[in-house]
């Protein structure tokens, strides 16, 4: 089991307002040629946050008012589009440890699960609050509490939902497999002998 146990994540958020923005937009294509997923934050949202040129252009992720801010506002059906996990992966690098929003493409927050990144859904009407409240007060910290469900802002408290056992995971620290995996490799070489089309079928 890993210790990396995930309860609580507090911290200043940052919007990105819209529907349906898909893992093409989130981290370009032509972005996804690394053997690993280091430095793919740095491409997060990179064609809209820059032109042909390089130049920066008026985006969230360019916006000094939310520079290292680690908890992502969204709204409805975020992350849709190719499964790929180098969408999930280039915001982990860029430096956000949940996303808020209204709704998720399954793959998409499963795959920010399976990294460690809470994805959790509010209603229509929070998260507009949660936008328009970090607008106004960029500075503010929120928390967003896996045990009791509840994201904190402003004085206020908004429940969320996520799938149970990625809540469970995340609050156990399971969430991790290929730790788990590495720290049982006894046990799964003692399986690995036991495989009969590994060993040719024979006893």
């Amino acid at each position: 089991m890993t210790e990396s146990k995930i309860v609580e994540i507090r911290g200043r958020a940052i919007p990105v307002p819209g529907n349906d923005i898909d893992t093409d937009r989130i981290i370009p294509a032509r972005y996804m040629k690394t053997v690993t997923f280091e430095g793919l934050g740095k491409f997060a949202f990179y064609d809209a946050r820059f032109d042909a040129d390089g130049k920066p252009k008026q985006h969230p992720f360019n916006d000094e008012r939310f520079k290292g801010a680690g908890i992502l506002l969204v709204n409805k059906n975020f992350g849709c589009g190719s499964s790929r996990e180098h969408a999930p992966q280039s915001l982990l690098r860029y430096g956000i440890k949940a996303i808020v929003g209204e709704s998720f493409a399954e793959i998409f927050a499963g795959n920010c699960s399976m990294l460690g990144i809470p994805a959790v859904r509010v209603s229509e009407k929070d998260v507009l609050e949660l936008m328009r409240a970090v607008e106004k007060n960029p500075n503010a910290e929120i928390s967003v509490n896996l045990e009791t469900e509840k994201i904190s802002a402003g004085g206020k408290e908004f429940p969320f939902s996520m799938p149970e056992s990625a809540r469970r995971n995340l609050v156990s620290g399971n969430w991790d497999t290929v730790s788990q995996l590495v720290s049982a490799q006894a046990e799964a070489k003692k399986t690995f002998e036991r495989l009969p089309y590994l060993h040719g079928f024979k006893d």
